[in-house]
């Protein structure tokens, strides 16, 4: 039986972190281009090692995007051309509304996605498994969620960031500016 979880989204922005969120592993130094899909639509790297994206990515983009939220990429990867194509062999890349995928300050990243959006960082949800940006995203108003590296993104996580984001809205976070 399917569980229904209720989820119910009110953000207007949600950005995951590629590296370790949306995939196992970090791009720019675990897995070793040129990648290639097969017709199963499994995705490899140069050496035939197999690169899955977390099980749950999939599922919570569609539901995002079928909510009309808004959904970028944020990744201060040391090879975005890589990070992008792979967004595209798992069939991924059009869910994103927005990407900033470049080496920099987190903080930078977001400066452009409000720029672009004008949507307020106390409006967005953020998933990463590097504490230094929870820490400095926090403190500018963006609701964080830790992801351990082990599972990346998961269903029950996203859900626990949902009811964090609920709780910060709640507070009525006084609005912050970079």
């Amino acid at each position: 039986m399917k569980r229904n979880t209720g989820m119910q989204v009110h953000g207007k922005r949600f950005l995951p972190e590629t590296n370790y969120t949306l995939w196992p592993f970090w791009v720019d130094t675990h897995v070793i281009p040129p990648f290639t899909k097969r017709s199963d639509g499994r995705v490899f790297d140069r050496n035939k090692d197999e690169m899955v994206l977390h099980k749950d990515v999939r599922p919570i983009l569609q539901q995002l995007q079928s909510k009309g939220i808004k959904i970028a990429a944020a990744s201060r990867t040391d090879s975005p051309p890589d990070a992008k194509t792979l967004l595209k062999l798992y069939d991924i890349d059009q869910y994103f509304n927005y990407k900033e995928i470049y080496p920099g300050c987190k903080k930078t990243h977001f400066q452009r996605f409000h720029k672009q959006s004008k949507i307020d960082y106390e409006d967005m949800l953020f998933f990463d498994d590097e504490s230094r940006n929870i820490r400095d995203l926090s403190k500018i108003g963006v609701t964080c969620i830790f992801v351990d590296e082990d599972y990346g993104l998961t269903k029950d996580l996203f859900e626990e960031g949902l009811k964090e984001f609920a709780k910060n809205k709640t507070k009525g976070h006084a609005k912050r500016e970079l």
